[in-house]
């Protein structure tokens, strides 16, 4: 009986013991499962929630923005030559039914040159680019806007005024004071209204009113890159702050921003990063910028020395100067950069860098003394153009995210959520 007792004993320790060494294993292969070595840094990718939403058909092109309660994401669909510009908001975990803004079979739709979105106060503005003509690069940019508190609606008209069949893009829009709305773009005008094409690519900005007027378009650089993406964020007191891609002599194209303030208007263009780049043509790679109070956090993309990096700085003083670059990818980058402001000292940057025959799209928060969390992998994605450039916005304790996936010569829109205590 002792001997059959401890049998029993010998039985339940190995029982236990191999029932230990089971959770342990599982533990581990769980640990890798949601973390995987990418060069020296570690990779989350547990942490996001795929998010449904009503997009439909072959479609690219989101662009999503939040005014801190709702997420509007507006795409194109494409149906053969027709193009249609949609969007819906997003709160309370569900989505509105998708609104169809306008469409056309004379549009440029490109993967780089986008259209935007942005709500004030019940102001819902959004953009497309119709060509003028048939050169190539000749387009303008056009508006939709609606005053949902008034039920005021004017679609279809232009943000420029030149009227030259030039190229007009690389939009940014920005809400501002008294319900009105900052643009900035790329503005082709002097290309060719100067010795027959020998003009350059300027940077512009405009308000639009509530009342759907457009006023004090202002020249802000007469010789910048020709299709990078422009970027604008707004201080505590009004003051804009508009980051692109310039293009100083000896073709260096290194990232500038311009500022404006009640007491001293436009400032002059200020290089940030000292990156001198030089390179004949343009990179179609332009930076984003984001504001919290007095704070600002600016994110670029360069491949000076032939490697591809992402680069971050952050002002205190609302754009007017500016601390040393950090290096946020880990090697290679194809950048396609944005960001988003947490506080006054933290950041969350989001990029793209090759992974195989694939890229992969990755956020990580890094704070303004250099300090970086783990990157974080939200998708992978094609490495073709077409795949665009993927989108970050905060709704309150949540970063949202959206981009295009390509497959078989189709496209539709992914998004996701990632919880801000998981950065």
């Amino acid at each position: 009986m002792r001997n059959n007792n401890r049998l029993a004993l010998d039985i339940s320790k190995i029982v236990s013991y191999l029932l230990l060494l089971f959770l342990f294993s599982t533990l581990i292969i769980a640990c890798k499962d949601s973390e995987t070595k990418v060069g020296n840094t570690e990779t989350k990718t547990s942490v996001v929630t795929q998010l449904p939403n009503p997009v439909e058909g072959n479609s690219s092109l989101p662009r999503i923005f939040s005014n801190g309660k709702e997420i509007y994401m507006s795409w194109v669909e494409k149906k053969d030559s027709l193009a249609i510009l949609k969007y819906a908001s997003y709160s309370n975990g569900s989505w509105s039914d998708y609104l169809e803004e306008s469409s056309g079979s004379d549009w440029f739709v490109n993967w780089a040159d986008f259209p935007v979105i942005a709500e004030n106060n019940g102001n819902i503005v959004s953009s497309f680019l119709q060509k003028s003509a048939t050169g190539t690069y000749t387009y303008d940019v056009k508006l939709n806007f609606f005053n949902s508190n008034t039920s005021f609606v004017k679609n279809n008209f232009l943000l420029h005024d030149d009227g030259t069949q030039s190229e007009h893009g690389f939009v940014s829009v920005r809400p501002y004071t008294g319900n009105s709305f900052l643009f900035t773009w790329l503005d082709g005008r002097e290309t060719v209204g100067k010795g027959h094409g020998q003009g350059a690519m300027t940077l512009r900005a405009a308000l639009l009113f509530e009342d759907g007027t457009i006023d004090y378009d202002t020249l802000m650089d007469d010789r910048v890159c020709d299709c990078c993406q422009t970027a604008s964020a707004i201080g505590p007191d009004d003051e804009i702050i508009v980051a692109y891609r310039d293009r100083k002599e000896g073709e260096i194209r290194d990232i500038s921003v311009v500022r404006w303030d009640k007491k001293d208007g436009w400032s002059e263009p200020l290089p940030i990063g000292d990156d001198q780049w030089k390179i004949d043509g343009c990179p179609v790679n332009g930076p984003a910028i984001d504001s919290f109070g007095n704070s600002l956090a600016v994110a670029w993309f360069t491949a000076v020395g032939g490697e591809g990096k992402v680069q971050l700085v952050f002002s205190n003083d609302v754009g007017r100067s500016y601390g040393k670059p950090i290096r946020i990818d880990s090697g290679n980058a194809t950048g396609r950069v944005d960001v988003v402001m947490l506080n006054e000292t933290e950041a969350a940057v989001m990029w793209m860098e090759p992974d195989g025959d694939e890229e992969t799209i990755r956020v990580l928060k890094v704070t303004s003394e250099g300090k970086k969390g783990d990157p974080i992998t939200i998708s992978h994605t094609s490495a073709e153009r077409a795949s665009g450039f993927p989108q970050l916005e905060r709704l309150g304790t949540e970063l949202f995210t959206a981009w295009t996936v390509v497959n078989k010569g189709t496209s539709s829109i992914k998004t996701a959520t990632l919880s801000l205590d998981k950065l």
